[in-house]
C-alpha cells in the first residue's frame, strides 16, 4: 500500500506539473481526488487491510489527499494569473497609436437655413406661430379670399382627405387663425411642411415654407420692402439687394414677384441667374381687405403686409443645389458638406 501511495503521489505530482489550463486541471482533479478518483479509491480498499492497521492506513491517505490538494489548489492559483496575464495582453490597447475619432454631425441645409431665417426676422420682433398641417378647405382656402370656384386653386393643387379636410398647400391658414384670435398689432412667422401634387427637379410633393404677417395702423409697400431689404442682407450678403414685380395672388392687393441680386455673379448674369443677375425668391404683397374683414379686423383702420417663401428654394440658391431632392435623399456625403455654422 506503501507503493501505490507513493506511485499515486508521484504520478499527480508530475501531471500536474504538466497542465496548462485550467480545465485540464479541472479533469485531472477528478482523476485523483473526486469520487471516482485514484485517492478515494484507497479509502475504499480499507476493508482489505487488517483491523490493527487501519487507522494508520486511514490517516496515510488522508495526507495524501491534502497533499495532492494542495498541489492543485497551488497549480490553479498559477494557471489563473497566467490565463489573466494572458487576457490583459491580448486586450492591450496601445495608447501611442492614433484614436479614432467619433465623427461630428450637422445640421440639415434645410435647418440652417430655417434656423437663419428665424433669427433674421425674430431679430426685427417676429414671434413664430405653429399651425396644424391637416386642416380644412375654410383656412386653406375661404378664409383667404379663395372660393371654392376660384381658378387660383389650380395653382396651389393639394392632397384631399375628404372633401372639407386636406394636407394644407400653404401655412397661410396660420396667419388666418393668428388674425381671428389676436388684436393687432401683429408681427408673426407661420412656418412648417406644406403639400402640394407637385414632383420634379425643382417642386417636391412635400417642401417647408415660412410665411409672415404683419398687421398694424399703415402698414405699405414701404414696410414690405424695407423688411426683405434687410432679410435678404441677413440671408446673403450686405450687396443683396431687391426687385419688386407686379403679380397676383387672391389674398393680397396690390401682390408682387421678389427677386434678389443673384448672390453668385451679384447681377452681372451667371448660370444661376440663367444671365438675368436676378432670382425670384418669394411672393408677397398687402393684405386683401376681404381677408382682413374676413378673420374680424377692421380694414378701415389696420392694414397688412405677407409674405411666403419656400426654404428649399433659399437653400438650393444659397448653396447652388440644382435638385431638389437631393435634399430628402439622407446621403451622407452629401450632408457632410454642411457645418452648424
Amino acid at each position: 500500500m506503501q507503493e501505490k501511495h507513493n506511485e499515486i503521489k508521484q504520478n499527480a505530482k508530475i501531471e500536474i506539473a504538466k497542465t496548462e489550463s485550467t480545465k485540464e486541471l479541472n479533469d485531472l482533479k477528478a482523476k485523483y481526488v473526486g469520487k471516482n478518483g485514484e485517492v478515494t479509491a484507497l479509502l475504499r480498499g480499507m476493508k482489505d487491510i487488517p483491523a490493527e492497521e487501519r487507522a494508520s492506513f486511514g490517516k496515510m491517505v488522508n495526507d495524501l489527499k491534502v497533499e495532492i490538494t494542495e498541489m492543485f489548489s497551488a497549480k490553479e492559483n498559477e494557471l489563473k494569473d497566467k490565463e489573466m496575464m494572458a487576457k490583459f495582453d491580448s486586450e492591450a490597447i496601445d495608447i501611442t497609436l492614433p484614436g479614432k475619432t467619433p465623427l461630428a454631425g450637422s445640421l440639415h441645409p434645410l435647418n440652417i437655413v430655417k434656423n437663419k431665417i428665424f433669427d433674421a426676422f425674430c431679430g426685427m420682433g417676429f414671434e413664430v406661430f405653429e399651425g396644424p398641417e391637416i386642416d380644412t378647405d375654410y383656412y386653406c382656402f375661404q378664409a383667404l379670399n379663395i372660393p371654392k370656384d376660384h381658378p387660383a386653386r389650380d395653382m396651389q393643387d393639394t392632397f384631399y382627405i375628404t372633401d372639407n379636410i386636406l394636407l394644407r398647400p400653404h401655412t397661410s391658414p396660420g396667419q388666418v387663425r393668428t388674425m381671428e384670435n389676436k388684436k393687432p398689432p401683429i408681427k408673426i412667422l407661420s412656418p412648417g411642411r406644406v403639400y402640394r401634387a407637385d414632383d420634379d427637379a425643382s417642386h417636391s410633393p412635400m417642401f417647408h415654407q415660412i410665411e409672415g404677417l404683419v398687421v398694424d395702423k399703415g402698414v405699405s409697400l414701404c414696410d414690405l420692402q424695407g423688411l426683405l431689404d434687410e432679410f435678404v442682407k441677413i440671408m446673403f450678403d450686405e450687396q443683396t439687394k431687391t426687385r419688386f414685380r407686379p403679380s397676383y395672388f387672391p389674398f393680397t392687393e396690390p401682390s408682387v414677384e421678389v427677386d434678389v441680386t443673384c448672390c453668385k455673379c451679384h447681377g452681372k448674369g451667371c448660370s444661376l441667374c440663367k444671365g438675368t443677375g436676378w432670382i425670384e425668391i418669394l411672393g408677397a404683397g398687402i393684405v386683401n381687405k376681404k381677408v382682413l374683414e374676413m378673420s374680424g379686423i377692421d380694414s378701415n383702420e389696420y392694414s397688412g403686409l405677407a409674405f411666403g417663401l419656400g426654404i428649399e428654394r433659399i437653400t438650393m440658391i444659397k448653396y447652388g443645389i440644382s435638385d431638389i431632392r437631393t435634399l430628402f435623399e439622407n446621403n451622407v456625403k452629401f450632408l457632410k458638406q454642411f457645418n452648424r455654422r
